[in-house]
């Protein structure tokens, strides 16, 4: 997630497991996962926020929500930070990888993007961002609508290279996916309190919602078919909302997690009627507050030491700028949940990418 000032906390904290070794890959066969062998997915494209940003943010010089430094990236190929807010890969990596698309998903930033990178999909998601506009205005990051002008832009350049049969071909049947909601929750609500003035908890899950629904819509109106979201994870049991909101024993800060709750409910009944009204849509809601939260609650089980602090410093405020070359981090992060005190190790998307795509992929097809 992310951090746009202070310790205003970053974006957050979901996803995926496979093997013990950071960096070992992950296919479709090897979680017992199958495509139906009509079925294509030629790219896929993301959207959002910090969890899945692989360096959109990287010249973005007015953010706070950078991560272009060491010791980001230290497990990364070659140990080089590249924007990615973990020690390795992020979601959107792992998920091309675990289709066997590509290896990595490149930013949609990137000055050295090549026309062929489109053809498979692009990453479109930066650091800080939220559903609520006002969450991309106070991180100083491309808004969501920003991406949407970004995407139309991406499907010009690909009429451009294949034309506009190939694809429309690409865009309908690409896996589109968008995570947000996390940073609006706990930085938005909670920590700067700026939405306290005018909503109360369930009036503003209310308006997060109707942005959401309506940027689903345009994508739809865009050409996306199969459109998978992300629900907000347990937030309030990330390293620095426990510092923050838990109280002298750091426990999980209820609050923040019972925001998380009842946005997800609405999501996940909004995508439920989305995909039965929106003809040949396949909007998919992925629970990863469950899935992420028995990671936290239950990490020995999954071969975690230490979950309530980060890699990276302290493990209790640490992010972004404030993870840097001068903080010492853990010797081993195969034994740690999270990286800093906002986001998630390699290894711990890759265990939870592991289970959403066991309970979710199918919804897709």
């Amino acid at each position: 997630m992310d951090a746009a000032r202070a310790i205003v906390p970053c974006i957050l904290c979901y996803i995926l497991m496979c093997n013990d070794s950071v960096g070992e890959g992950l296919t479709l066969k090897q979680m017992k996962l199958k495509i139906p062998a009509n079925v294509s997915v030629p790219a896929v494209i993301v959207f959002g926020d910090s969890v899945v940003d692989t360096g959109n943010n990287n010249n973005n010089f007015k953010t706070f929500a950078r991560c272009n430094f060491l010791p980001y990236g230290i497990d990364f190929q070659g140990g080089l930070p590249t924007g990615r807010f973990s020690n390795g890969k992020v979601p959107a990596d792992l998920l091309v990888e675990a289709l066997g698309i590509k290896e990595l998903l490149p930013p949609y930033m990137d000055p050295s993007l090549e026309p062929n990178d489109l053809l498979t999909g692009i990453n479109l998601a930066a650091g800080g961002v939220g559903y609520d506009p006002l969450t991309s205005e106070v991180a100083a990051v491309e808004s969501l609508s920003d991406q949407l002008e970004q995407f139309k832009g991406y499907i010009e350049k690909l009429k451009g290279i294949v034309g506009e049969k190939r694809t429309n071909f690409i865009i309908s049947n690409s896996l589109i996916l968008v995570v947000a909601g996390s940073n609006d929750i706990s930085s938005t609500y909670f920590v700067s309190g700026i939405r306290k003035l005018h909503f109360d908890v369930p009036s503003y899950t209310d308006f997060m919602l109707n942005i959401a629904s309506q940027f689903f819509k345009e994508l739809y109106g865009l050409g996306a078919r199969r459109i998978g979201v992300f629900g907000v994870p347990a937030i309030g049991c990330v390293p620095s909302q426990r510092t923050i909101g838990g109280g002298i024993g750091r426990h999980c800060a209820e609050n923040q997690n019972q925001a998380a709750e009842l946005f997800n409910s609405k999501l996940s009944a909004e995508m439920n009627h989305l995909r039965h009204t929106l003809p040949n849509s396949k909007f998919v809601y992925i629970d990863v507050y469950n899935p992420f939260l028995d990671i936290i609650t239950n990490s020995n089980k999954y071969g975690f030491e230490v979950a309530d602090k980060g890699c990276c410093g302290t493990g209790l405020v640490e992010v972004t700028k404030l993870c840097n070359q001068f903080q010492r981090t853990c010797t081993d992060t195969s034994k740690y949940v999270f990286w800093d005190s906002y986001h998630p190790t390699e290894r711990a998307y890759r265990i939870l990418l592991q289970q959403v795509l066991t309970q979710s992929l199918s919804g897709f097809f």
